[in-house]
């Protein structure tokens, strides 16, 4: 889950001003946590506390109100009877991290990747993001390695995975689908050898750079085994306290 925070945070700086390289510095004041975060902190609570995915993310999506949700979700935390609203954004994916972590299953990760889903992006494309993401990520927990992950990703969601970062670059431009985020998402880290390089290849794409880099960390903190020390303490500095205890009791339970 650290390896989606911190590629929120990272791409924090660079949402709505897309760059192309991948030399850039990891981290300045200006970098912080957006609702990518709140909202995969929100789904880790609900699988620790055992409430429901809709509770959690409602609770403490409302505890940051600036966090800078979408105009749909916002409208969603606004209401007392939030409903699923037939959503393809690539929200589902964002958040959907901790579900790799937690569960011991295929068959169990799909399961609640869907769940987590559909409360708001319950469109067969929200739906389809969340599962590639949170199974590309247990895949990668659990020792396969990337020539596996790509060909069941493929096989299953039927993305072009066949693609390289380079080639992606020059045309892609901002999306906010998951159509359109979770396949490059998961190419950045396909096409990495580091954490930190799996973080700059997403942000390189000049897309949705704090969603796209939370979808490819949360990956390449599951197949490299973490996120290195000094961006761990970069991220912990910048959680409030309320996120930062939830954070750790779920990384001293499943991680």
């Amino acid at each position: 889950m650290i390896g989606a925070i911190a590629g929120d945070i990272i791409g924090s700086r660079y949402e709505g001003r897309p760059i192309k390289t991948k030399r850039f510095p990891l981290f300045d004041a200006h970098c912080r946590f957006t609702d990518d975060t709140v909202l995969t902190v929100a789904v880790a609570d609900a699988i620790l506390s055992g409430s429901a995915y809709r509770q959690s993310l409602w609770r403490i999506g409302r505890q940051h109100p600036d966090a800078g949700y979408g105009g749909a979700f916002q409208r969603w935390l606004q209401s007392t009877d939030p409903q699923p609203y037939n959503s393809w954004g690539n929200g589902s994916a964002m958040r959907v991290s901790p579900v790799a972590a937690a569960f011991t299953s295929e068959n169990e990760v799909l399961r609640q990747a869907r769940m987590s889903a559909e409360i708001s992006h319950n469109h067969p494309e929200g739906i389809r993001g969340a599962q590639a993401t949170a199974l590309a990520a247990f895949l990668a927990r659990t020792g396969s390695d990337k020539q596996a992950i790509r060909r069941r990703i493929q096989d299953r969601f039927d993305y072009d995975l066949g693609r390289t970062v380079a080639e992606i670059r020059p045309d892609y431009a901002f999306d906010i689908s998951c159509q359109g985020t979770v396949p490059e998402a998961i190419i950045a880290f396909l096409d990495s050898d580091t954490y930190e390089d799996a973080i700059r290849n997403a942000i390189s794409l000049g897309g949705d750079s704090d969603t796209l880099a939370c979808i490819t960390g949360g990956i390449a903190e599951a197949y490299y085994g973490g996120v290195g020390a000094v961006i761990e303490r970069e991220v912990r500095r910048r959680l409030t306290p309320d996120l930062l205890d939830i954070v750790e009791r779920f990384r001293a339970t499943f991680v």
